[in-house]
């Protein structure tokens, strides 16, 4: 209790559990930044139609998550439907003696992905390089990347991003690397017009393409 608290809500002990059932709830007491950014997530998720619940008693086994916490439950695998948890971890590189690094990780149990893979059908390709990277300029931009790279994804095309708040010359750095042919741009003036400019790498050459056609358009010329 008082090394680390937040063990409390993950005690399976029955007498723990009065306790816990008027323990204070986590989603009540957040910071505004931690707030507005739970908040983004869950735009994220809305915005790709992916499902979810929130468990204000979910508790991870290390101390070093910060922010968001989440697991990963499957259906059809039978009783142990767990596949896989991660979380946030901002502040750990910088612990290590690093810089201020922000930094995301998960672990998967393979058995239950397998599982879950054959009973959905999912088959994996083999891999390959970007096709298309999508960058983005401005607050307004980054939001629709994510949709934008999902959409590009279901369309068959292999889609990369830059989802940090970078300047347009490192994510261009990033583009390159990523080997993808075509790059999306998202400015804030191609916002406005509800654009994107589509550059093509090879040829140096590019085009404006209104956003609602953007996926239509790279999977034509793909």
């Amino acid at each position: 209790m008082e090394v680390n608290p937040l063990r409390l809500l993950d005690c399976k002990v029955p007498t723990c559990q009065p306790v816990i059932e008027k323990a204070p709830q986590i989603v009540d007491w957040l910071c505004d930044e931690c707030r507005g950014h739970f908040n983004a997530l869950k735009g994220h998720l809305a915005s790709l139609d992916i499902g979810y619940s929130i468990n204000p008693r979910l508790v991870r086994g290390l101390d070093y998550y910060t922010k968001t916490i989440f697991e990963l439950w499957a259906q059809g695998i039978g009783a142990q439907s767990a596949v896989g948890g991660g979380g946030r971890y901002d502040g750990l590189v910088e612990a290590l003696g690093g810089p201020p690094t922000p930094g995301i990780g998960f672990g998967i149990g393979l058995e239950r992905a397998v599982l879950t893979m054959q009973e959905q059908g999912v088959t994996v390709e083999s891999g390959r390089g970007a096709d298309v990277f999508v960058v983005a300029l401005g607050e307004a931009a980054r939001g629709r990347v994510v949709g934008l790279v999902n959409a590009l994804r279901g369309s068959g095309l292999a889609a990369a991003a830059a989802y940090a708040d970078r300047s347009l010359k490192a994510q261009m750095r990033a583009a390159n690397a990523s080997g993808a042919r075509r790059v999306v741009i998202l400015g804030e003036d191609e916002m406005r017009r509800g654009a994107a400019v589509v550059k093509d790498m090879e040829a140096g050459s590019q085009e404006e393409v209104a956003l609602d056609r953007v996926v239509e358009y790279l999977k034509i010329e793909n």
